[in-house]
């Protein structure tokens, strides 16, 4: 993986305790290839910044003095060799005007820029299920959905409650101090997100498709894929799409 090749993807990070970066890769939400943050998911290069100070639950609950190392870390990508910036959390979609505007490659920094498009595929008599880590802050406003018949198209549930997310924060949060924070499984992953679909499709039969916030959540794709029948979309869909389209 090398950070000086053109063509590579820039992917901005989410803050660490140092003691748990791996000295030879980036960190990740999980092991399974399809997650956002593990190199086997690309077959092209990738260049890795992190966020200064930009810890999960800053991120997912908004802070806007994280705008300004959003911008430094997309401008360090970008002089590594970066033709695209994206990030490793879809809350990020709060910078994304602000990042877009201060460099001259394209900026996808969450999948749920994908929503307005989506929507305008599908029946008007169906919606879109929005699956995030924490439903708590993923609001109508981050979608970019002014009308208020698209936005009663759209369906949002998250696994905050899960033992993954939970266990992830014990990692990824500002106060993470365990010297030894229990695991988060992809088997826990896969069963949270199946879990919150069923929950979904329930009280929504009318679901035609999937947009998975979370970066962690593309691992477990293909097996909701299967389970579901449904399109299921992720981040990845979105920046191999920009990639392409530049190459």
């Amino acid at each position: 993986m090398s950070s000086q090749t053109s063509g590579s993807l820039g992917l901005l990070l989410l803050e660490q305790l140092e003691s748990r970066r791996s000295l030879d890769t980036f960190p990740s939400l999980t092991g399974v290839t399809g997650s956002m943050e593990q190199p086997t998911t690309y077959d092209f290069p990738v260049v890795t910044e992190t966020v200064a100070g930009a810890w999960a639950d800053d991120v997912i609950r908004g802070n806007p003095a994280l705008e300004s190392a959003c911008i430094a870390a997309a401008r360090r990508a970008v002089e590594k060799g970066a033709m695209v910036i994206t990030s490793d959390c879809g809350f990020f979609i709060r910078h994304q005007e602000a990042v877009a505007a201060s460099v001259n490659v394209p900026v996808v920094m969450s999948s749920l820029l994908l929503a307005p498009t989506l929507l305008r595929q599908l029946p008007r008599t169906t919606k879109l299920a929005v699956v995030t880590a924490d439903s708590r802050h993923c609001t109508n406003d981050l979608l970019g959905l002014d009308n208020p018949a698209d936005r009663s198209r759209i369906a949002i549930g998250g696994i905050e409650d899960g033992d993954w997310f939970q266990n992830v924060m014990k990692h990824w949060s500002r106060d993470a101090t365990e010297v030894s924070p229990p695991p988060y499984r992809d088997s826990d992953l896969e069963a949270d997100v199946t879990a919150c679909v069923a929950r979904l499709r329930a009280a929504h039969p009318e679901i035609a498709a999937l947009l998975f916030e979370c970066t962690g959540f593309p691992a477990v794709a293909p097996a909701i894929r299967r389970i579901t029948g449904l399109p299921t979309y992720d981040l990845g869909t979105l920046h191999r799409m920009t990639l392409a389209s530049i190459a």
